[in-house]
């Protein structure tokens, strides 16, 4: 298989300070709403990466629930990998691979567990069999077949057939506070454009340049 020669060239558009907003959650959901609009799959897909008390880096993909100036909000099983990974080393980067744009956003801060009050009204939004499904699974933990998994999510369907499905004590949701965001813009030859948003206090950024 010869992989060395796939490339192509970015040409779809470039990016300037000036096109650019002060605010940088601003300007990521700007990008976002025009990657909805585009229609692209999955908009709020992105690799999550931790490294773990022992110095293991770990991704994986989840979907982005909330976005604000507090920061940005993902839901996951407690005792998951990535959850262990955190309670250790709780700093965390977000990438938006936005291919079919020529867009990259790369977001890195700190977590921090949202309320039980949140993890709740997110939870009771979610379908009925997708609120089963955190019950059912372990989440990174070993399962002999998929067969006892959707055993398991039938035990699940079984005992809480009635009444609303309860919040789990192992799920919930993270917040990432920023500490800094990189906007990607692909460019011809290889000359991409690149701003970094660092933050400077509570409500100030400065905003850099960087060489592809």
């Amino acid at each position: 298989m010869d992989i060395d020669t796939i490339r192509r060239d970015y040409l779809q558009g470039g990016l300037n300070r000036e096109s650019l907003l002060d605010n940088p959650v601003e300007q990521f959901k700007l990008w976002l709403q025009q990657a909805i609009d585009f229609g692209l799959n999955d908009p709020t897909a992105m690799t999550v990466a931790t490294v773990s008390a022992e110095g293991e880096p770990s991704q994986r993909i989840v979907l982005l629930k909330e976005v604000d100036d507090r920061g940005f909000v993902f839901y996951t099983n407690l005792e998951s990998r990535k959850a262990q990974d955190l309670a250790q080393n709780p700093k965390i980067s977000l990438h938006f691979p936005w291919h079919a744009m020529e867009r990259q956003v790369k977001v890195s801060g700190l977590v921090e567990r949202v309320s039980a009050a949140e993890s709740l009204k997110y939870f009771l939004s979610r379908p009925k069999e997708s609120q089963l499904a955190a019950w059912a699974s372990a989440q990174s933990r070993p399962v002999s077949s998929r067969q006892l998994l959707m055993q398991q999510f039938q035990s699940m369907k079984q005992k809480f057939s009635e009444g609303e499905v309860p919040l789990p004590d192992f799920w919930g949701g993270y917040r990432v506070s920023v500490r800094q965001i990189e906007f990607w813009q692909g460019g011809a030859n290889r000359l991409h454009d690149r701003f970094v948003y660092t933050r400077q206090s509570a409500q100030d950024w400065g905003v850099e340049r960087l060489a592809p």
